[in-house]
């Protein structure tokens, strides 16, 4: 920071004596920026990975340096990755292996490097190695953060009225957390793996072992998606792999709750006649089913080319300040969501479109959930990965396919047994004294005496039928009287969360 600070001062006196124009001063310090974020180590990169999906927070030209940060990390030797593998298999590690190749690693990221290996059994493998202390520095550098947010929240409130910073970054710590642990996205393989089951055209890799800082895992195959040519592919082919990889991450987001938050194209990799196969499953996010719908209504909204019902549905995400402009935000949207709704990949950039959403309704004062953070970053990431296969295929369309599968499913599991049981639950938990009225107004429609003097006067055939007809009126009754509760109750839930 102090050496930004001397280039920053630098640079100013550069500019002031006309040494060098505005534009590239501008240029300068996002570069800047980008290399402090590199040297700080495999944590703030991620960090940066994070920003350059922020464009509420950080300037476009800062983004375009920021995004750099996917490809950019320089491979280190083999020896401080050896002593990590020693500590986790033992002296013997070797034995694991036919061969594994230590003198040029297969890929490396900001905490981790691969390498190629044969298992005994003859299985093509890639070996994935932590770097060394990784856990140690990164849990420092998120305490590190952490005051540095709860700073920022003290000295600007304002801006934190509408930018959680801390609850922010609280979300990208826990979708970090199986990045230190290989254990956990050897886990999260394994549920990924299910998921993927019904889609013929995506795979995940095979676990093959894991400990804390070593993953052995099948070969994927096939080269990264931005290295290979769409030619090489058939039109059907092409276009079959990036509808189910698109439509394997709206089923994350909107009926597992579970999803790959990185899949740049560095981590989708594909093969003509073997499909996609999505690798790196360090960094993953999830969801409740509160926000999953909401999310879901916003994105069919998009695709309807509502506007209005999209300004509506994104400040239901999370609350206006007192300073808030809803009226603007709601212009914002009519002007901006047509320019979405029916544009290809090739035409626009739809995941920083969604944080494009965000800018606007930070400038109007309207804070959302924190998460979006992390949705942003799989929404233009897997986008990205897309756009170098098929960048014909329009988003909002696959969304409008899937949608009935989607609807399906959810009402299938608003429907079982223990959604049912729930609901039962939080009526009988809602409101004791409502609970107490409501029972009291059974007992009275249910009262014999209060039949008795509606009825006094006719003869015994016509009171025994209307007090019939007033016990089927009561229960109809009954039954109104709880549902009412029920509405009272989701009704009173939503009015909260806002």
């Amino acid at each position: 920071m102090g050496r930004l600070a001397f280039l920053e001062a630098r640079r100013e006196l550069a500019l002031r004596r006309g040494r060098i124009t505005p534009a590239m001063a501008v240029h300068e310090r996002a570069q800047a920026i980008r290399q402090a974020l590199e040297d700080l180590g495999p944590f703030w990169i991620k960090i940066g990975q994070i920003l350059s999906t922020r464009p509420d927070i950080v300037p476009r030209t800062v983004i375009d340096e920021l995004e750099q940060l996917h490809d950019c990390i320089s491979p280190e030797p083999f020896a401080p990755f050896e002593t990590v593998i020693e500590g986790d298999l033992g002296p013997d590690w070797r034995d694991h292996f036919q061969d594994i190749q230590t003198d040029e690693p297969l890929g490396a990221a900001s905490l981790a490097q691969t390498y190629r290996a044969t298992m005994n059994d003859g299985t093509p493998a890639v070996v994935k190695i932590q770097r060394p202390r990784t856990r140690e520095v990164v849990t420092a550098d998120m305490a590190l953060l952490r005051r540095l947010a709860r700073t920022i929240t003290r000295h600007t409130p304002r801006f934190s009225a509408v930018v959680d910073t801390e609850a922010m970054l609280n979300v990208i710590f826990d979708a970090m957390e199986p990045e230190l642990d290989f254990t956990l996205e050897a886990a999260n393989m394994e549920r990924a793996r299910a998921c993927a089951a019904e889609f013929k055209h995506l795979s995940v890799p095979d676990v093959l072992l894991a400990t804390e800082h070593v993953l052995i895992q099948s070969l994927a195959p096939g080269r990264s998606i931005r290295d290979v040519k769409p030619d090489e592919f058939t039109d059907e082919e092409r276009t079959a792999i990036g509808q189910d990889l698109l439509a394997f991450m709206y089923k994350g987001f909107f009926t597992d709750r579970f999803f790959h938050a990185d899949p740049h194209p560095g981590n989708v990799f594909v093969e003509p006649g073997q499909g996609a196969t999505i690798i790196d499953w360090g960094m993953t996010g999830r969801m409740d089913r509160s926000l999953s719908s909401t999310l879901l209504l916003l994105f069919f909204q998009l695709a309807g080319n509502d506007g209005a019902a999209v300004a509506r549905t994104w400040t239901a995400l999370g609350h206006p300040t007192p300073w808030a402009q809803p009226t603007a935000f709601a212009d914002d949207m009519a002007n901006f969501v047509p320019k979405v709704a029916t544009a290809s990949l090739d035409e626009l950039n739809f995941g920083v479109s969604l944080t494009a959403i965000l800018q606007f309704s930070t400038k109007r004062g309207i804070r959302v959930n924190p998460a979006i953070a992390i949705l942003g970053k799989a929404f233009a990431n897997v986008e990205g990965s897309l756009r170098c296969l098929c960048p014909e295929l329009v988003i909002t369309q696959i969304l409008e396919d899937e949608i009935q599968e989607i609807i399906f499913t959810l009402a299938h599991e608003l429907m079982s047994e223990k959604q049912a049981a729930c609901t039962v639950l939080e009526i009988m938990h809602a409101a004791p004294t409502a609970h107490r009225k409501i029972q009291g107004l059974l007992d009275s429609l249910t009262n014999n005496e209060f039949t008795l003097r509606i009825t006094e006067g006719k003869d015994p055939q016509t009171i025994l039928a209307e007090q019939a007809a007033s016990r089927s009126r009561n229960r109809r009754r009954a039954v109104l009287a709880a549902a009412a509760l029920a509405l009272w109750k989701l009704t009173d839930n939503r009015r909260r969360q806002r």
